[in-house]
């Protein structure tokens, strides 16, 4: 299939599902026009991505699809604050669910399909060991930063708990901003194993940054347009807001946007598909949901950073064996299956509640 066609069926799909959402079509033809059109939007990201990482290296390749990934879940999710600071308080509870599944879905799903698919058609693939090392400290953080203010809250007040969860939220986002710093300019050259790209990139460097952006668009709207159909979807199925938040709204706003880390994974390129997965993790656990606590709290009401139970396990499980899997810089399609198995495990529990 040419080139040529991709981008007509690209532009083709993404028009007949936005047709079908603001012409108020029926929920089934929305939700399976807008899955057809996610396929090649997220086709058209990954091969952005691709191309910005020939020029910046795969590090910042990685880390630019991430955070224009996380941009559109965090747009979503002040949408929701919104909402809840006029009274509709239960989605709160939405958008720490999605911020739970956001952090397992990429470190599971997104990096599992990566090493699996990528392993099967490379025996072993190899990625920086110093940058893994930095990773497994950095999820650490984020476990412990999530676990201390729902330990605590039972003993503490509802405004102590909003003091907390604003300090917490404070704290972690020093801690990111200093790790881009250190990871991206005090220490780049330890950190980085980029290496001369073979061949060419199809398109400029300029073109290359204006078509990541533009994907980027065209998968907020899109995955917006798939999510506003997921109400009937749960109401018809019977699925409670905890697991349609943490897996289903996750696995359309994170798994399709990221699909850039199994294509590259599948081109050797390991290094920035383990950037994608777990630096968006990272992204959304130690800055996306400190700004959500911001946020919240200046439009009059904080969110606390208090996770349920299920949620904390959840995020817990997951840290472990992406941590026990990725730090020695080297992977396999096996190690993938592992934490695609720790995913659907903790989906049929999610489901189950």
């Amino acid at each position: 299939m040419s080139n040529r066609l991709l981008y007509i069926l690209l532009i083709l799909t993404f028009v007949i599902s936005g047709a079908a959402h603001y012409a108020g079509m029926n929920y089934t033809v929305q939700f399976i026009t807008s899955c057809i059109a996610i396929l090649f939007v997220a086709g058209f990201l990954g091969k952005a991505t691709e191309n910005v990482a020939f020029y910046a290296g795969e590090r910042m390749g990685g880390f630019l699809n991430a955070t224009f990934g996380n941009a559109t879940e965090l747009i979503i999710s002040i949408i929701l604050i919104k909402e809840a600071v006029n009274g509709n308080p239960r989605l709160f509870d939405m958008v720490k669910a999605s911020i739970t599944g956001s952090i397992i879905g990429n470190m599971l799903l997104v990096l599992g399909l990566s090493l699996l698919l990528g392993g099967l058609k490379y025996k072993t693939q190899n990625f920086s060991q110093v940058l893994a090392t930095y990773n497994s400290s950095l999820m650490q953080l984020a476990v412990i930063a999530l676990f201390i203010p729902a330990a605590f809250s039972y003993t503490l007040t509802n405004r102590e708990t909003e003091y907390l969860s604003l300090a917490v939220a404070a704290i972690l986002m020093i801690c990111y901003l200093l790790w881009l710093v250190f990871s991206m300019v005090t220490h780049k050259a330890q950190i980085s194993e980029d290496k001369a790209e073979q061949g060419k990139a199809d398109w400029s460097k300029g073109l290359s940054i204006l078509f990541l952006i533009a994907a980027t668009v065209m998968v907020a709207f899109v995955s917006e347009w798939l999510v506003g159909t997921l109400e009937d979807f749960s109401h018809r199925f019977g699925l409670s807001e905890l697991f349609v938040g943490a897996f289903v709204i996750a696995i359309i706003g994170n798994a399709a946007e990221h699909s850039a880390a199994v294509m590259l994974a599948m081109k050797n390129k390991i290094g920035a598909a383990v950037e994608i997965a777990i630096g968006s993790s990272l992204q959304i656990a130690l800055f996306v949901a400190p700004i959500l606590v911001f946020v919240s709290y200046i439009m009059g009401e904080a969110m606390n950073f208090v996770f349920t139970v299920h949620e904390l396990a959840a995020i817990a499980v997951s840290v472990v064996i992406a941590v026990a899997i990725s730090k020695d810089g080297r992977t396999s399609w096996y190690e993938g299956v592992l934490l695609l198995a720790v995913y659907l495990i903790l989906g049929m529990a999610f489901f189950l509640i």
